[in-house]
């Protein structure tokens, strides 16, 4: 029997054996059948000596050797029974080691297959529904559809106004500071105009909205999957791309061109701004050049890109 004396304080967590010794100990001359503990003289203990006890009972019972724990205080053994009584979950504690470098390119390139194959699922189910939409087949609550439309619409337009705005003070800031070098700032309008009508309205747009309803959408169905709400219309027969998807691509769809529109307005109006105090420029004149600059197919090309962004956001 090998019997291993703790005395002293172990709070300071001096004195204490090391594990390796202990193992030496046990495997010297005639292999020991029974591993004790005498703590009488024992005034404290902590953590670290529940750490090098639970080390000694795994290693006790790899080698199949019978450990007496009468000889340790109460509250030790009462945690080393807690410790012990539920096994450890299996990939609970973390490896140290490094897979190799081509096994985590391949683990990599089958999440990344896998993910793909789940959007081609989800984009195929969106198609279906929107089908529906059209053969009127499609089950969803109107008024789920007006309150959706209400919440990206009307509510998203200060965040539009103030960003869009600085997006054209910002745009004709820039460009006058070239334009004025060749007396040409007339053409800060064109600037403006053209960039906010065709790309600048659209992307600020799409952006604000993935950022802002793109991230409410998100923490809406987490919290409905998490509650299994998506599990009780499916059990129910309710297709959840109907009921939940759809109402939310259809407002998106018919309110990203709206909120480009009005985008496009307050872009206009934030270089109207710069180029009337900064530059001096006749307010009528600066509109009139506004108006000459921007043709139909701009609008159209940015009508285009925010629908299109709107479907992505309501997919994502």
């Amino acid at each position: 029997m090998l019997r291993l004396t703790l005395a002293g304080d172990w709070k300071l967590a001096n004195g204490l054996p090391s594990v390796a010794g202990v193992l030496d100990e046990l495997g010297r001359g005639e292999k020991a059948q029974l591993v004790g503990f005498d703590t009488d003289k024992l005034a404290g203990w902590d953590s670290g000596l529940l750490t090098f006890l639970v080390k000694i009972l795994e290693q006790c019972a790899a080698r199949t050797i019978t450990v007496d724990q009468g000889g340790l205080p109460e509250g030790v053994r009462r945690i080393l029974a807690l410790a012990t009584a539920v096994p450890e979950r299996k990939g609970a504690r973390r490896s140290s080691l490094r897979a190799p470098f081509l096994e985590r390119v391949g683990g990599v390139t089958i999440e990344l297959w896998r993910s793909q194959v789940d959007l081609l699922t989800f984009i195929g189910e969106a198609f279906v529904s929107l089908a529906r939409v059209m053969t009127g087949k499609a089950r969803f609550r109107r008024s789920d559809l007006l309150v959706i439309i209400q919440d990206v619409g009307v509510q998203a337009v200060a965040i539009v106004s103030l960003i869009s705005f600085l997006v054209g003070l910002i745009l004709a800031f820039v460009g006058a500071i070239q334009l004025v070098m060749f007396g040409a700032q007339i053409y800060v309008a064109n600037l403006v105009g053209i960039a906010m009508v065709r790309e600048m309205g659209a992307i600020m747009t799409g952006i604000i909205m993935a950022g802002r309803t793109g991230a409410a959408f998100a923490a809406q169905l987490g919290t409905m999957q998490v509650n299994e709400e998506i599990d009780a219309l499916q059990t129910l027969g309710i297709p959840a791309m109907d009921f939940l998807v759809l109402p939310r691509m259809i407002a998106l769809f018919l309110m990203m061109p709206l909120l480009c529109l009005y985008a496009d307005l307050m872009g206009v109006l934030g270089g109207f701004v710069v180029g009337v105090t900064m530059l001096d420029l006749n307010p009528m004149e600066y509109l009139i050049q506004t108006q000459g600059a921007i043709r139909m197919a701009d609008f159209w090309v940015g009508i285009f890109m925010s629908a299109v962004f709107g479907i992505l956001v309501a997919m994502s």
